[in-house]
């Protein structure tokens, strides 16, 4: 066994070796605008929970990503004369995005501090906004300022500048930090937090549209190089950085900033004209698909993969019993959510995977690690008598394998193997994390559009049970028929 994990850990840092000579050939030289002109498409990686910078609207029926920063971002593409491409992502994956390759610049609000400037470049400031605090209508007379809120909790999107003002200036409170702007606020109207910092436009923004909220001035001190917002590119990125910075100083000229909140405003309004959730069923509708799609694809490839290793572990050959159990052992004692994150970004660095595909590659391999083990406890349970009869009889290994062992073991491991299938399908929610439309991506997508918490919430919890209930009847109809049939 010790042999077994001194080649996994060799294995491992093989990849790290690979991994960092990597990030230090993309930093070797700066091509970075060359690359963006020639391959002829600009990719912009946001996080759109954030209005008015950027959030999604139901337009016709379909999801698009709108607010300031996205009026940005065309104007930019449109200078350097390419198209612009959105990428959504949690906020917290959006600088992994860009160090691994997977988007080129960062527009979502991001505050250019002196962390963040080790390992990105950032363009010029191009839009200066304050520090509040939302807190519910009802609390208002409560909270005057950040000092408030001494012995209170209070919110912020992790990773972001908010929630370095917490930890730093609102020592006596106790912070939260959630990856969504509207799980923050569903929070709060829960009373599991006091109050949520965030920047001044979005939090007159939610304000405005939730008359259930109320917003106070946060009176941090920002300082001069973190009082604004900055569009981040790959470190060393400096052409880029530059060509950009021509745009936004005609955007500053021209005082189109203005005019970029003014319609994020107006979309913002026509959102809330109409928040039912059969509004929104289209939004629902393909995220119930997107969760099929992968638990489908995906407990298909697991038993394939899954009977494969189970195979490897019981095999005599010494050598394929130990890269079993060394898979097996590895994907069961590491997450889900960082596997898809290691497919997603750390396999991107050499092969581009989609979205969608990274996350059907890492669930359906963290599925057979629990299929190959379920397998081998079915086959174990059979009797040993059954093997020597089927040999006797003059059947080789394999055929007794596939005529007498499997069939037996299916019989007996297919209640386990249904759960597995069930929890699959309540296991793919993880895949929203890198912008996968499944049924949590969209659940959070209602919620940004409609400022509703909860009702959303409920929605998806009856498409998941549906779903789950009328697959384990499925299941309980075939698992019938095979008692009936032996």
């Amino acid at each position: 066994m010790k042999r077994i994990f001194s080649r996994l850990i060799l294995g491992l840092s093989f990849l790290l070796l690979i991994l960092g000579g990597t990030f230090t050939s993309v930093h070797a030289a700066d091509n970075s605008l060359d690359k963006i002109k020639s391959k002829g498409v600009l990719i912009m990686g946001t996080s759109p929970d954030y209005p008015p910078y950027e959030f999604l609207v139901n337009q016709h029926g379909k999801e698009q990503v709108v607010g300031m920063d996205v009026e940005i971002a065309k104007k930019i593409a449109k200078d350097l004369g390419v198209k612009l491409q959105i990428k959504k992502m949690d906020f917290d994956s959006l600088l992994v995005g860009l160090e691994t390759g997977k988007i080129d610049m960062v527009l979502s609000a991001m505050s250019p501090t002196a962390e963040r400037e080790k390992s990105v470049e950032f363009s010029n400031i191009y839009y200066k906004s304050g520090q509040g605090i939302i807190v519910n209508k009802a609390d208002e007379h409560l909270y005057h300022d950040k000092d408030s809120f001494a012995n209170k909790t209070v919110g912020a999107q992790s990773g972001s500048l908010q929630s370095d003002l917490i930890k730093k200036q609102m020592k006596k409170s106790k912070g939260r930090y959630l990856t969504k702007v509207t799980d923050l606020v569903l929070a709060l109207k829960s009373h599991k937090i006091e109050g949520i910092v965030a920047e001044s436009a979005v939090s007159t923004a939610y304000v405005k549209n939730d008359p259930s909220l109320a917003y106070i001035k946060g009176g941090f001190d920002l300082g001069s190089d973190q009082a604004g917002t900055a569009i981040a590119f790959p470190k060393g990125a400096k052409t880029l950085a530059q060509a950009v910075n021509k745009s936004l100083s005609e955007i500053k000229k021209d005082k189109l900033i203005d005019k970029y909140l003014s319609d994020a405003g107006k979309l913002m309004a026509g959102n809330t004209s109409n928040t039912s959730m059969l509004h929104y069923w289209k939004y629902f509708a393909n995220g119930v698909y997107y969760t099929l799609l992968i638990s489908v694809v995906s407990a298909i490839f697991g038993v394939l993969i899954g009977m494969l290793f189970a195979l490897m572990r019981l095999s005599r050959n010494k050598v394929l019993h130990d890269i079993a159990v060394a898979y097996i052992e590895f994907i069961r004692g590491s997450p889900l959510m960082v596997q898809i994150m290691f497919v997603y970004f750390g396999l991107g660095l050499f092969i581009n995977i989609p979205a969608l595909l990274s996350g059907i590659i890492a669930v359906s391999l963290n599925s057979a690690a629990y299929v190959a083990e379920i397998i081998r406890g079915g086959i174990n349970s059979i009797p040993k008598g059954q093997t020597e009869a089927a040999r006797s009889l003059g059947l080789s290994r394999l055929q007794t394998m596939q005529s007498v062992i499997l069939p037996q073991a299916i019989k007996n491991i297919w209640p386990s193997l249904g759960n597995e299938f069930i929890s699959l399908i309540k296991e793919s929610s993880i895949v929203s994390i890198i912008g996968v439309t499944d049924l949590i991506y969209q659940l959070r997508a209602v919620q940004t559009a409609t400022y509703k918490g909860v009702a959303p919430i409920v929605v998806a919890m009856i498409l998941y049970f549906i779903m789950t209930f009328g697959l384990s009847k499925v299941l309980l109809h075939f698992e019938r028929k095979m008692k009936h049939d032996s």
